[in-house]
Order: structure tokens, then sequence, then C-alpha cells
């Protein structure tokens, strides 16, 4: 069994295809030491901010614009609010922007950490928050989301399951540690609408009741 799904993920990721803008920056990305989503992971990122019809967006971990670019196709209307320490990367992203021809205005740059950027961005004024950031910083990072999504809005964490570490209990570094508690702690809770899917390395839903 465990071949087989491993056999059908393989197959999920060789079977999305990527434009060359989003396959540069996938490139850029890995020169910059950086992990970025995986192809099937945008695709459904992409997908699901096209179904629930998201306007505005937040991104925690701009990288070099890979789930960017995603985001920011899935509706010419989506506006996403990108926050990311390393202003390299960011460049990087808004050639990306550029060259895919995203209309200027529509993707606002933020260098700086999430735990001082966060905290500034509105209650209830976005559709869609995405965190692909520090394992260590993740459950202050998800604590301030929760509070900016508007009702009916849907938190994504990306690297949910950190290459098959979290599942695996004997693995107790830190960064997994954190990881695999706060899958459980959102998972468990009552008052949100949670789903763990096994798509590149694992997407965590969430939403409020």
């Amino acid at each position: 069994m465990a071949g087989e799904q491993t056999q059908s993920w393989a197959y999920a990721e060789e079977i999305c295809i990527e434009d060359s803008i989003t396959s540069r920056a996938r490139q850029e990305a890995h020169e910059y030491d950086i992990t970025s989503i995986s192809p099937a992971t945008g695709s459904f990122l992409g997908l699901f901010a096209a179904a629930i019809r998201a306007r505005s967006a937040v991104e925690v971990g701009t990288g070099t614009g890979v789930s960017g670019l995603y985001l920011l196709r899935a509706s010419a209307d989506l506006m996403l609010t990108t926050i990311d320490v390393e202003s390299e990367a960011q460049h990087s992203a808004k050639e990306s922007f550029i060259k895919a021809g995203i209309r200027p205005g529509r993707a606002r740059i933020i260098n700086g950490k999430s735990a001082d950027i966060l905290p500034r961005l509105a209650n209830r004024s976005y559709d869609l928050v995405f965190l692909d950031g520090a394992p260590l910083e993740m459950s202050g990072d998800v604590n301030e989301a929760l509070r900016m999504l508007r009702p009916g809005g849907v938190l994504i964490i990306a690297h949910a399951l950190m290459h098959g570490r979290v599942a695996d209990p004997a693995r107790r570094e830190e960064e997994v540690v954190a990881i695999r508690d706060l899958n459980r702690e959102l998972l468990e809770s009552s008052d949100l609408r949670t789903s763990l899917i096994p798509v590149g390395d694992g997407l965590l839903l969430a939403s409020l009741r």
C-alpha cells in the first residue's frame, strides 16, 4: 500500500506541467536554497483560490514567486500581499510577476518578518492566507491568519508533512515536533473545519466555523 501511495504521489507531480516563467522561478528558488511548493501543490493552490473566488490573499514566504504566480493567476481580481525576509529572492519574484503579465499593483511585496508584519494587517479582511514560512514561527502566524480571515476565508499551511517526517513519531527534531503539534491542535479544534491533504509535501487547510 505504501509503495502504491508513493507511486501515485510521484505520478501526480510528474503529470503537472509548469510554464516557462514558473519553471524559471522554481530554478531560481533552488539557486537561493529555497524550498518551493511542488507543481501539484501549486495547481491545487491556484484551483482552490479560483474556486472560492478569492479576491484578497496574504502569503508568508514569497521566495522567488512560485506560489505567488499560482495565486495571482487564479483570478485577475485577486490582490496578493506577500511577505518574506529574503529581499533578493523577492526581487526575483517581482521580475517573475512582471514577465507573467501581472498587472502592477496586484502584488504588494513586503520585506520583513511575519511576526512583525502580520499584526499590522486588518482583521477579517482576507479570503485566503497561505503560510509557507519558518516552522518554529508557524504557530504565531496561524493565530494572526485566523484573525485576518473573513467569514468563510481559508488558511492553508504548506509543508504540513515535512517530507514524511511529521508522520514518523521517532522524528523528534524541534521543527518537526512544532508542525506535528500544530497539525494536531488545528485538526482537533472544535472552532475550525480542517483537512490535511497529502499533496506535494502536505497542505493543512483550516476555516473558522
